[in-house]
């Protein structure tokens, strides 16, 4: 098989207010060559125009919460994707209000619309299984937020097991054979013994995960369901010198996010949505790293690639 992207490309990485340098929350996930937007904030698509993303290849937009930052550049988005000639559907998830807003905003401004829109309401009270395809799930992780808000972790499938080399020379396995121990059926040998497809096989590579939490408060839902994810992206808007400010609204500091990493035992720490009071970063970084040193700051354009850990066989 060939090679099978799993990417984020990181838009937008301020809160409300955004900078001359900074963009508002915006990802884009690349799944074996399937784009998914996570959040849509002011000037996403100029975002995706730098960063070499089409916005046509786009399969579906996940929305957290109803707040600006994080909605109004799907609008404009939406218009261009028209006006490009999409004739695809866009599938589209996010709190219930969303429907609402964007039956408006179609009734108004999408008179012309050159592709079909199916908007998705997610409930926030409790994780589902939102959307999958043949390659990935997404499931729905409630958040703590100021109005209705849900993080989204997208999991890789699994593939078919693989069989071992050795066995298949030892004891002459036939293709029907090698079908049946690929397919988790134990198989019976010439000579009456039982080979088991957990023996003959091994799974090739492990899932790879990417979990998106913004906006929250520390949350111990938000623990039980990023466990073990390869990357997680949390929210943190303040420093723990503003630890009130961040509980009034409803955020997270650089330590919340950082001991929500370590106790979901998260292979690395993305930070972002950063408050535009501060005018360097560098503090965010000093505050998680002793908490869990596998963080790191998300930036404007920003490429992560989780690589697949291949077995041998």
């Amino acid at each position: 098989m060939g090679y099978m992207a799993f990417e984020l490309t990181v838009l937008g990485t301020s809160s409300a207010l955004p900078t001359k340098e900074h963009y508002p929350a915006a990802h884009v996930l690349n799944v074996h060559e399937r784009l998914f937007l996570i959040d849509c904030g002011e000037g996403a698509q100029i975002q995706m125009l730098r960063a070499g993303l089409s916005a046509g290849r786009l399969e579906a937009v996940f929305i957290s919460h109803l707040h600006g930052d994080h909605v109004f550049g799907l609008f404009g988005l939406l218009s261009t994707m028209s006006m490009m000639g999409r004739k695809k559907e866009l599938l589209i998830y996010g709190p219930a209000p969303l429907e609402e807003i964007m039956h408006n905003h179609l009734r108004y401004f999408g008179t012309d619309m050159m592709f079909p829109i199916t908007v998705h309401p997610v409930g926030v009270d409790a994780p589902a299984l939102i959307y999958k395809n043949p390659v990935m799930t997404v499931h729905s992780i409630p958040l703590k937020h100021r109005v209705p808000a849900i993080g989204f972790l997208f999991r890789e499938k699994q593939s078919q097991r693989n069989v071992y080399k050795s066995f298949i020379s030892a004891h002459n396995l036939q293709v029907s054979d090698i079908v049946q121990l690929k397919n988790g059926h134990d198989i019976t040998l010439s000579g009456g013994q039982t080979l088991t497809s957990e023996t003959a096989t091994c799974l090739p590579y492990a899932p790879r995960s990417y979990a998106y939490c913004s906006d929250t408060l520390f949350s111990e839902t938000v623990i039980a369901q990023v466990r073990n994810v390869d990357l997680l992206y949390h929210e943190a808007t303040y420093l723990s010198d503003k630890t009130v400010l961040a509980q009034r609204t409803m955020h997270s500091t650089a330590v919340d996010a950082a001991t929500v990493a370590r106790q979901a035992n998260v292979k690395r720490l993305l930070i972002g949505h950063f408050s535009s009071r501060y005018e360097s970063r560098d503090c965010f970084l000093q505050e998680a790293l002793p908490i869990f040193p596998k963080t790191q700051i998300a930036e404007e354009l920003q490429r992560i690639e989780i690589r697949r850990n291949h077995r041998q066989l």
